[in-house]
Parts: structure tokens; C-alpha cells; sequence
């Protein structure tokens, strides 16, 4: 039988895991609302954040705005929805732009200037925390993989 400390360190693994796994991640992918995309998968965000993929269906240009690597938002996004860490993103963007074969997105200082941007560009993709959709903006759904 468990002595009661075990049984309780048990309860609260149990407890903890929970939350954990249940915690909805705070940061919203957001576009121009002239984008005419929904929802996207954490595949398909990847391969925008990496510059990999330059295009909307609709054929409209991408253009990506993230912020600095050390903001809490670009921690959230890289870790909870592109499945990344930070620096792996960024190892990315310094491979395309050293190598030639590409540009890094575009990188603002704070989420007032995120917003702006991405109102104001159309076929826009950045991130922000805590924020929904709003005047010329539309959050995107991350759906499975």
C-alpha cells in the first residue's frame, strides 16, 4: 500500500499534468482581413514563419511581421504553435538571408505596432497575445497538425 505521501505526490502529478496539458495557449495568429484563409495547421504556420512558403492560396503575397525573439509573444508563438524553440526559427531566417535565397520577416518593436502593420498591409501574418480579431484584422484558428 502507498504511504500517504507517496499517494499524495501522486494526486498532485496527476493535478498538475492536467493543467499543463490543458493551458490554451495565450498568443493569436492574426491577418489582414483581406486574407481569405481561416484556419491553417501548425504545418502550414511553420512553413510561413520560415519564409518557406511566400504565396496565400489566392495567390496573393505573404508578408510576415514578428516580434523581437526575446517578447513573450514570439516565445509563445514559436513554442506553442509552430512547435519550434526560438532560436530554431531564427537559424532559419539567418540561413535564407545569408545564403541569398531569401528575406527575414519584418520585425517590430511591440504589439500597438504589430497591429498597425497588419491592418494596414494587405496579405499580412504576425501574432499577438490576448487579442481577437478586430477593425481590418482576423484571427486565425490552429487547427491539428
Amino acid at each position: 500500500m502507498l504511504s500517504r505521501l507517496a499517494q499524495v505526490t501522486v494526486i498532485l502529478l496527476i493535478l498538475t499534468s492536467t493543467v499543463v496539458f490543458s493551458k490554451e495557449t495565450p498568443v493569436s495568429v492574426l491577418v489582414n482581413v483581406e486574407v481569405q484563409t481561416d484556419a491553417l495547421t501548425s504545418s502550414q504556420l511553420r512553413k510561413i514563419f520560415s519564409m518557406r512558403q511566400t504565396v496565400w492560396p489566392d495567390g496573393q503575397p505573404i508578408i510576415v511581421f514578428v516580434l523581437k525573439t526575446e517578447s513573450a509573444a514570439h516565445q509563445a508563438l514559436c513554442k506553442d504553435v509552430l512547435k519550434m524553440f526560438p532560436y530554431q526559427i531564427e537559424r532559419l531566417w539567418n540561413k535564407l538571408a545569408y545564403s541569398g535565397l531569401g528575406d527575414k520577416p519584418t520585425e517590430l518593436s511591440n504589439q500597438k505596432e504589430m497591429l498597425e502593420k497588419l491592418q494596414q498591409t494587405p496579405g499580412a501574418i504576425g501574432y499577438m497575445l490576448n487579442i481577437n480579431s478586430g477593425n481590418k484584422i482576423k484571427k486565425i484558428e490552429v487547427v491539428g497538425e
